[in-house]
């Protein structure tokens, strides 16, 4: 399908987009609800987004896995970024990020294809790392994984560094990079250790992630890289992305990557935004910042492709 053209709106103060997540993440990311009720009304909320005119959605079964491949017109189709969305590997959906995958084909001229992984409980550590394989096999083909970009934000970037990882350990090719928004990368780290930080964040709470964590794999597997992956070794990775706001639970992770990734001799860009939500980056047209991180996805996608 293709989407209805955007309006040209106005920025909305940080303020103002700080009281709306806060809301998200207290209607939609609770603990005591059930998975279906949180998958429901995240994907309610997320489902009104307006998008870049001219951008297409196709549906498409890649791998056996249901994706949208969110296009803007005159894209390069073989410029391709999977991006795996977030939602603690139980909830989200293609809609949650869709609004930035399409402002990221229209500034960068690229196709991003928008994986449906399996969610747990119902399917636990390893079904999504599988899915994500697969998919990126199929659309690999003939030219391999270093036509590709891979990408996620929360959860889904702690997958895509998942995949990047297990590949190398294969000794496969390696993609061309990695774009890394507000990443979940250590499912066993105490959440509550900095309370400064739990008051601070709008979205997250310390008792939902432990829920999700507990839901993708069990607690001996906390500490594996294919569920951790912080907690690998991070030579020999491509190029990689990471954008984090300074008030999100998950900001140490970003900035443990960063630091550990550069100290091993990976090219790696790191910017945290201050005063920032989680998942703020995909949150273009409405919030400046977001434009900023958005710029700097696509700059990045010219680099790695200059490089390839």
């Amino acid at each position: 399908m293709t989407a209805r053209p955007a309006r040209r709106r106005p920025r909305v103060p940080p303020a103002v987009m700080r009281l709306g997540v806060r809301q998200l993440g207290r209607r939609c990311l609770d603990p005591a609800l059930p998975w279906p009720v949180q998958r429901a009304r995240l994907d309610q909320l997320t489902r009104t987004s307006l998008l870049p005119r001219g951008t297409t959605i196709a549906e498409q079964e890649i791998a056996g896995t249901r994706a949208e491949v969110v296009s803007a017109r005159d894209c390069d189709a073989r410029q391709t970024v999977i991006h795996f969305h977030g939602g603690g590997y139980c909830v989200g959906s293609a809609l949650t990020p869709r609004s930035w995958a399409a402002h990221l084909s229209a500034q960068a001229g690229c196709r991003v294809v928008l994986p449906q992984y399996r969610l747990a409980p119902e399917h636990p550590h390893p079904a999504a790392l599988e899915d994500a394989r697969a998919v990126l096999a199929a659309l690999a083909g003939e030219d391999g994984p270093g036509s590709i970009v891979v990408s996620g934000d929360s959860a889904g970037g702690g997958l895509a560094l998942a995949l990047t990882l297990s590949l190398r350990e294969e000794g496969q090719e390696l993609p061309a990079g990695c774009i890394l928004l507000s990443p979940w990368l250590d499912l066993g780290r105490d959440r509550r250790a900095d309370p400064d930080l739990v008051r601070r964040d709008v979205v997250l709470s310390p008792g939902w992630l432990a829920a999700c964590a507990r839901a993708y794999a069990a607690p001996a597997a906390w500490t594996g890289p294919s569920v951790s992956p912080l907690h690998a070794a991070h030579a020999g990775l491509p190029p990689l992305l990471i954008q984090a706001g300074t008030d999100e639970l998950l900001a140490p992770d970003a900035e443990l990557l960063a630091a550990r990734a550069s100290a091993a001799g990976v090219d790696v860009t790191y910017t945290s935004w201050p005063r920032l939500w989680h998942d703020f980056a995909l949150q273009p047209g409405l919030v400046a910042a977001a434009d900023g991180a958005l710029a700097q996805a696509a700059w990045f996608l010219t680099r790695v492709r200059l490089a390839a």
